[in-house]
């Protein structure tokens, strides 16, 4: 197993070729997970299945068809891919564990420990929604309402990569409440702990699993993020990265936050006057692209799923850890952490959900009462997710 983490910086702004390549296609119906394919209820003290084989859409070829089809043509030999592989990935939502000297008396990892047990795949990952070290935060300015920074010790990164964590995203509204110069401390201890990142501007991660290569893409709407606002940069992004990799998982960090915004509509969300991006518009766009999978946080609940194309999106998977730092009640409070079997195509080849919820400072453990299935369930089976048709 091995794994090599490349950063590429890009100009934020695509050439004009890639403009006009990329200029806004017309829109298909898209097919909702149903309340019986979104999960099976009958195992709500463990994993609960996903659907192990979607539906295929059933709309007309279009340019969408043609992108994924000229990233294939690109794409490493299949000859060259190990026979019958795959590749498990397990996603959690937003991780952050105090801010700047308030901090767990135990240490970071104490938040996590009961989660230990369900961390374990070929390819864990989840988003890191503060930044590493111990430097000042400039992000909120005093009396400041509405405004929230986050820090922690940056030994967290150690704690991460043995609770079995392979990568982060980093592509989100707090990993720069310390500026510059916490971003810069907040690489350096992720790579001092051996533990990949992606979603800075212009990066693409490459990293081997079972002999599979893989891509990682982290994408949020802020100007120090690689960003979901351009779609056309994301997608050309996406399909430089489909060029190098037989595998290819975008992680979007997007939408308003809070009980409201549970429900992903067609259109831009906004929120305390921040352009928050277009869920809808960007996932499907990266999938066009050559995504084969789209993992989502963001909005502090969990969201819908969805099948697009034949790959599954999970809008957001709600908070996973906090410490004293996320406001946890009826929706906050829930969450899973999602499993998905890819094969060395990227089709998918089964899925899980383990549901949790978060109780007194924001520690994860897990619910035997299965309230996430049926979040999950409801949101998207209800039709939430608006198919968007053309």
């Amino acid at each position: 197993m091995s794994a090599r983490h490349e950063y590429r910086p890009s100009p934020r702004q695509p050439s004009q070729a890639t403009q006009r390549a990329d200029q806004p296609r017309p829109q298909r119906r898209q097919f909702l997970l149903s309340a019986s394919a979104v999960v099976s209820a009958g195992a709500l003290g463990g994993w609960a299945l996903l659907a192990t084989r979607p539906k295929s859409p059933r709309d007309t070829a279009s340019s969408a068809d043609s992108d994924r089809a000229a990233a294939a043509r690109s794409h490493p030999s299949s000859a060259a891919r190990p026979a019958d592989a795959t590749v498990s990935i397990t996603w959690v939502g937003d991780m952050t564990f105090g801010t700047l000297d308030e901090w767990p008396p135990d240490g970071t990892g104490s938040l996590i420990t009961g989660m230990l047990p369900h961390l374990h795949s070929d390819l864990t990952i989840g988003n890191l929604e503060t930044a590493l070290g111990d430097l000042p935060m400039d992000k909120c300015t005093p009396g400041e309402s509405d405004c929230y920074q986050f820090e922690a010790p940056d030994y967290t990164a150690k704690v991460l990569k043995r609770a079995g964590f392979h990568a982060v995203n980093v592509a989100n509204n707090h990993t720069f409440d310390a500026g510059p110069a916490g971003e810069v401390s907040t690489n350096n201890a992720l790579r001092r702990a051996g533990l990949l990142f992606a979603g800075r501007p212009g990066q693409i991660t490459y990293l081997t699993r079972n002999g599979i290569e893989i891509a990682l893409l982290g994408f949020a709407p802020w100007p120090y993020d690689a960003s979901a606002l351009d779609i056309p940069a994301a997608k050309a992004l996406v399909r430089e990265a489909r060029r190098n990799a037989q595998v290819v998982i975008v992680m979007e960090h997007l939408g308003g936050e809070g009980d409201e915004y549970r429900n992903v509509l067609p259109g831009t969300e906004y929120f305390l006057g921040q352009d928050r991006g277009n869920s809808i518009a960007f996932t499907h766009g990266v999938i066009d692209a050559g995504a084969d999978l789209v993992m989502g946080s963001g909005p502090h609940v969990l969201r819908g799923f969805q099948w697009y194309r034949g790959h599954l999106i999970a809008y957001s998977l709600g908070n996973f850890c906090g410490y004293y730092t996320l406001g946890l009640d009826k929706y906050t409070s829930v969450s899973a952490i999602l499993r998905v079997t890819l094969n060395a195509s990227g089709q998918f080849v089964v899925g899980s959900i383990k549901p949790i919820q978060l109780v007194g400072p924001g520690i994860p453990q897990v619910d035997h009462g299965g309230t996430a299935i049926r979040y999950i369930n409801s949101i998207s089976a209800a039709g939430k997710i608006e198919p968007i048709r053309g």
